[in-house]
């Protein structure tokens, strides 16, 4: 247990809750990051706050920014519908529509920010290549290029302590990432992916998933092959 401090980012989903307790599991102090940035529905900060608590973390900060102004994504822009059941082929093949323009190259700018306050220089988020809606900050390419900018345009790797970006989720599929959680304590039922949720005030997060985004046709299939059915629909 080496107990360095580590900065996670934590939007309540799936991947960044497994991401949370793999870092915890590795023996970081984890400093959990969320974001308000305009998202439509509030559900995944409720989710956040959840699961950091169910996992312990030294803190969990809620970094409040408007990503509204600019538009063109459908979760920060209401009049915009979220895609709907698409197959896998089609969520590797475009960029849909519930991309938030640069959203991962803002949070790590925050999540760097945080680090260098806290003396950290581990970083940790959920991007995955393998079960992905095709999004390009979720790449190997990015996250060595943005380790790449941290390490030149800090003051912390100017002095001599490099920043590292930890993307343990990067390679595993869907079903990998669910049994790591699952062995590492996480409870699901916590968790917030839906891009689309109904009101459900009888469940943890106050909404039920909608069962046809991207988001949820992921997560529905990966509990499906492993047996079971995902505790949020």
């Amino acid at each position: 247990m080496n107990n360095r401090p580590a900065v996670v980012l934590l939007s309540g989903g799936l991947d960044s809750a497994t991401v949370l307790a793999i870092a915890r599991q590795q023996g970081f102090a984890c400093h959990a990051l969320s974001f308000d940035y305009g998202q439509r529905h509030r559900a995944e900060l409720l989710a956040a706050k959840q699961v950091a608590e169910h996992l312990g973390v030294a803190s969990h900060r809620t970094a409040t920014i408007d990503l509204r102004p600019f538009g063109h994504s459908a979760l920060t822009d209401d009049q915009l519908d979220v895609p709907k059941d698409r197959d896998e082929s089609q969520m590797a093949s475009d960029i849909p529509i519930t991309y938030v323009p640069a959203r991962n190259t803002i949070f790590l700018s925050y999540a760097l920010a945080l680090a260098e306050v806290l003396g950290a220089c581990d970083l940790f988020l959920g991007v995955n290549a393998v079960d992905y809606s095709g999004y390009p900050d979720c790449r190997p390419q990015y996250i060595q290029a943005f380790q790449a900018m941290a390490n030149l345009a800090t003051r912390a790797s100017v002095q001599g302590q490099a920043m590292t970006l930890h993307a343990p989720l990067m390679e595993m599929t869907k079903i990998a990432i669910i049994e790591q959680g699952l062995t590492l304590g996480v409870d699901y039922q916590l968790t917030h992916s839906c891009y689309d949720p109904i009101p459900d005030p009888t469940r943890p997060t106050g909404v039920r998933a909608c069962g046809h985004c991207d988001a949820c046709l992921l997560r529905q299939h990966a509990f499906t092959q492993l047996g079971q059915t995902d505790p949020v629909l």
